[in-house]
C-alpha cells in the first residue's frame, strides 16, 4: 500500500488507498469512502468500518460509483490531503432503449394531467363563465 516516489533525489513514501466515490458535487473535490474490516479486540467478529477522504480532483474526471486509487499529498485545503491517482473502474450505465423511457413518462404525465383536470373540474366550475367571457372580448377586439 506504500509507494515511494522520488522526488529531487529523495524517497517519498505516499499512502496509497483504493475505495469508491460517494459524492463529486463539489469543484475540483470528490469525497471516496474506503471500507476496512478488522476483527474486534475481544469478541474476534469483524467489524466493517467506512472512513470518507475528501479527494482533490483537478480534471472533475471520476463520477459517482468511480472506483479510484488515491495518494497522500500535501495539504491542498482546510480538509483535503488526498489526490486522485487514477480511475481503477467506472461505474457502469445500465443501457435503456429512449423509447421505452418515453412511452412509459408520456403515460404518465397524461394521467397526471387527467388527474389533475378531474379535481380541478369541480372547484372551477363557477368560475368557467367567467373565464370563458374574457377570451371572446380578447378574441372580437383582435378581429376590429
Amino acid at each position: 500500500m506504500v509507494e515511494a516516489a522520488t522526488t529531487e533525489g529523495r524517497v517519498v513514501n505516499r499512502k496509497a488507498r483504493t475505495g469508491t466515490v460517494v459524492s463529486d458535487r463539489g469543484d475540483q473535490t470528490i469525497i471516496v469512502a474506503i471500507e476496512r474490516a478488522a476483527p474486534h479486540r475481544l469478541y474476534r467478529k469483524v467489524i466493517r468500518r467506512t472512513r470518507r477522504y475528501p479527494v482533490h480532483d483537478p480534471l472533475n474526471a471520476a463520477s459517482v460509483g468511480d472506483v479510484v486509487r488515491i495518494e497522500e499529498c500535501r495539504p491542498i485545503s482546510k480538509t483535503k490531503r488526498w489526490r486522485l491517482v487514477e480511475i481503477v473502474q467506472q461505474r457502469e450505465v445500465a443501457q435503456v432503449r429512449a423509447e421505452a423511457i418515453d412511452a412509459s413518462l408520456v403515460s404518465e404525465v397524461q394521467r397526471a394531467a387527467a388527474h389533475t383536470a378531474e379535481s380541478a373540474a369541480p372547484a372551477s366550475a363557477a368560475e368557467e363563465p367567467a373565464a370563458e367571457a374574457a377570451p371572446e372580448t380578447e378574441t372580437e377586439s383582435e378581429q376590429q
